[in-house]
């Protein structure tokens, strides 16, 4: 077994997180394999924990347990079986995140619950190891009729891993749906957004019915048109939903058609040229949500993401009609809640609008991040209204 003796000083973090960086350790003994189970100590011997080792990444061990604890198939499924408990708690059923990472106390595992299918993130390489195993506790926690892999992410690279996705166990329905705020969504495992479909915003979807009576409404970065369709649901009169992916566009319509519902329009554009193109048209809109991807992934891009956000948001502002509201979101860790809401207010000074804050969101409980782990409390959305 490996021992990681840590540097003096390192183990008030080391002692409330979960990652144990390879810069924060003075030396190391022993011998194993690359993926196998190894000790973290501090500079005075103490235990810290003992979790998976990867030389080759950054981070050099995911600490599993704090304890003398085995880390074996008994206690992944222990620990899988809390986690959906704890799911089931909260009221979910037919589909959510099912197991998230470091957040359920298995880093480099997650696990969404697509109805009786599940799609599986494995992204790192003492998971990886482990894949076998991984399926055989998830097949006797949730008697699947499939397990799909979707490890096709480029975050696998720093674990020194390739890309994968396919079939685990059973055979994928290709005609999968869930129901989501009562409304039917056709889910596409095999080419969908991450595991298949964004989860962490169901809540927030929901929300956005809330606001939508009566409303013209503009949901851009639509993706499969959550948000459209919770809306439409909500009673919003008109709706245009805009994408660059026409794969994206067309689950969008059949997911319309799948609940009967005709006030949809998709539109393909880049959704920066769209803005533009609506501001010179000086267009009105009640309801607008923006929902790009991460435009910032790295401590080292946050000023170029920052300068994205306010770009966008500045022109989402300036298409709100008078009592207006915005939905707007970034998925990156790095733009923080203080630093977002800073965007917020410099993006209405450039707009020359007025707005109220309505709420303050994050993603999903079954998303739950731990408290002290801010790398996991990645989503926000924050609803303004147009003073």
């Amino acid at each position: 077994m490996y021992i990681l003796t840590l540097k003096k000083g390192e183990e008030r973090r080391a002692d409330k997180h979960p990652w144990i960086y390879a810069n924060t350790v003075q030396n190391i003994t022993g011998k194993d394999a690359q993926g196998s189970v190894a000790k973290v100590v501090t500079s005075t011997g103490r235990l810290v924990g003992y979790g998976f080792i990867n030389h080759a990444s950054k981070i050099i061990v995911r600490i599993l347990t704090r304890d003398e604890t085995s880390i074996d198939r008994e206690l992944f499924l222990a620990r899988v079986l809390k986690a959906k408990s704890q799911r089931e708690a909260l009221g979910y059923g037919d589909n959510y995140r099912a197991v998230f990472s470091e957040s359920d106390d298995l880093p480099g595992l997650v696990v969404d619950k697509y109805r009786d299918h599940l799609s599986v993130q494995i992204l790192t390489l003492g998971m990886d190891i482990r894949r076998d195993m991984i399926v055989d506790v998830l097949k006797e926690a949730f008697s699947p009729a499939c397990i799909y892999e979707r490890s096709d992410v480029a975050s696998r690279q720093k674990e020194g891993l390739p890309e994968r996705k396919g079939v685990l166990y059973g055979t994928l329905d290709r005609d999968l749906t869930i129901t989501e705020n009562g409304l039917t969504l056709a889910i596409d495992l095999e080419n969908g957004q991450k595991t298949g479909y964004f989860l962490d915003q169901k809540e927030t979807r929901a929300a956005v019915s809330r606001y939508a009576a009566g409303r013209t409404m503009l949901d851009l970065f639509c993706n499969q048109g959550g948000f459209a369709l919770n809306a439409a649901k909500g009673g919003a009169r008109e709706i245009t939903a805009v994408d660059v992916s026409e794969t994206a566009l067309c689950q969008v319509e059949k997911n319309a058609a799948l609940n009967g519902i005709t006030t949809i329009r998709t539109e393909k554009a880049d959704v920066f040229m769209y803005l533009r193109e609506k501001k010179a048209q000086n267009a009105r809109y009640d309801l607008i949500v923006l929902d790009p991807p991460a435009f910032t992934k790295s401590a080292d891009t946050v000023k170029e993401g920052y300068r994205g956000y306010l770009t966008t948001n500045a022109a989402a502002l300036s298409l709100l009609a008078e009592g207006g509201v915005l939905f707007t979101c970034s998925c990156s860790r790095f733009m923080t809640i203080p630093l977002f809401l800073k965007m917020i207010e410099e993006a209405s000074a450039i707009a020359k609008v007025k707005v109220k804050l309505l709420e303050v969101r994050t993603q999903a409980p079954d998303h739950a991040a731990l408290v002290g782990m801010d790398d996991a409390l990645y989503l926000k959305t924050v609803v303004l209204m147009k003073a």
